[in-house]
């Protein structure tokens, strides 16, 4: 490999460093053209760096005439999760965590996922770009995505897709969850084009119970799972809460919003769920206060006999949810995932 280039290094390495909060948005570092970085991988491998192809971070490098290709060593897997650790707990945002808006971007990241069609999923972090940053569905995840910016530039070698999908992770084990594992080898796409279309995501009420029972399996039978995979990973609604200026609604589905445990399911048994008498969309609260809420698709876990067979299973046994949901959620973060490296991180 040229010697010239292998001097570069460290200068690349700076370069890739900086461009990626700028790839982050979208913004003009993130383009690329996939040829330069297929003729390059391979010199680049034998002269010892990691090379991804597609990935924003190293962009146009140097006026080399290289594009698309990360010229770095692999990331130091426990310094990120360590970064991740640090900014977890947030005065004045929300309950005192950004853990709960991790978790939601990397499930919506995730969820766009067509077993059909082979498209979407986490691999390529297209909610950088419009349209899918601006789908209704992913309101407010701007806040989660700004908030990881510094850490994707300090770290390169580092994907954007890898980095919000371990980042959930890292906030799932923090709150109190269980260790789900994760496998790098994400690669960020460079532009819109590579978004899925408005829809994907599973919907809080059709209108129906049986509409609203029939569209949780439609979103999630289309990616690949089961009835109890389904019902584990709602599960998740263990944590945060729902917004007015973001999806509609308002509250938190538990007292605990920044705890992950099986308190969703034992509420949904437990507790008598009324329709809250306000202006807003259908939802509903609990009749012993009003102070937490479930929505339309939360109740139709109860509502519906393949559902309700897990909700009552994970409401009495949170070790046989905890790990029922690190499956279900390593599955979904993989989703369409298809160079990911072997061996958990």
């Amino acid at each position: 490999f040229p010697p010239a280039m292998l001097r570069s290094a460290p200068a690349i390495f700076a370069r890739a460093s900086a461009v990626t909060a700028a790839s982050l948005r979208g913004g003009p570092s993130a383009r690329f053209f996939s040829t330069g970085a297929r003729a390059a991988g391979s010199a680049f491998s034998q002269s010892g760096f990691k090379v991804v192809a597609g990935s924003t971070a190293a962009a146009a490098i140097l006026g080399l005439g290289i594009s698309a290709v990360q010229c770095a060593a692999s990331p130091d897997w426990s310094k990120v999760r360590d970064d991740v650790k640090a900014i977890l707990d947030e005065d004045g945002y929300d309950d005192g965590s950004i853990g709960p808006v991790l978790v939601r971007l990397a499930w919506h990241a995730s969820g766009t996922y067509d077993a059909k069609s082979k498209t979407g999923g986490s691999d390529g972090a297209t909610m950088r770009f419009p349209p899918e940053a601006n789908h209704g569905a992913n309101a407010g995840l701007l806040e989660a995505r700004k908030r990881l910016e510094p850490i994707a530039a300090k770290h390169p070698g580092l994907s954007v897709s890898d980095l919000w999908i371990l980042s959930s992770i890292v906030a799932i084990e923090e709150m109190g969850g269980p260790k789900v594992g994760f496998r790098p080898g994400r690669v960020d796409r460079p532009d819109g084009e590579w978004c899925t279309p408005d829809g994907r995501l599973p919907g809080a009420d059709m209108g129906t119970k049986p509409g609203t029972i029939a569209h949780i399996r439609e979103i999630f039978y289309r990616m690949g799972f089961n009835d109890q995979e389904i019902v584990a990973l709602l599960g998740a609604h263990a944590l945060g809460r729902c917004h007015t200026t973001r999806s509609g609604y308002t509250g938190p589905w538990t007292r605990a919003p920044t705890t992950f445990s099986n308190e969703y399911f034992r509420l949904l048994v437990e507790t008598k769920w009324v329709k809250k008498a306000w202006t807003g969309p259908l939802q509903y609260e609990n009749a012993d206060g009003g102070d937490l809420m479930m929505l339309p698709a939360d109740l139709a876990l109860i509502e519906d006999k393949g559902f309700k067979e897990w909700v009552d299973a994970y409401a009495k046994d949170e070790k046989k949810f905890f790990t029922d949901f690190a499956k279900a959620y390593q599955k979904l973060t993989e989703l369409g995932c298809t160079k990911l490296e072997k061996g958990t991180k």
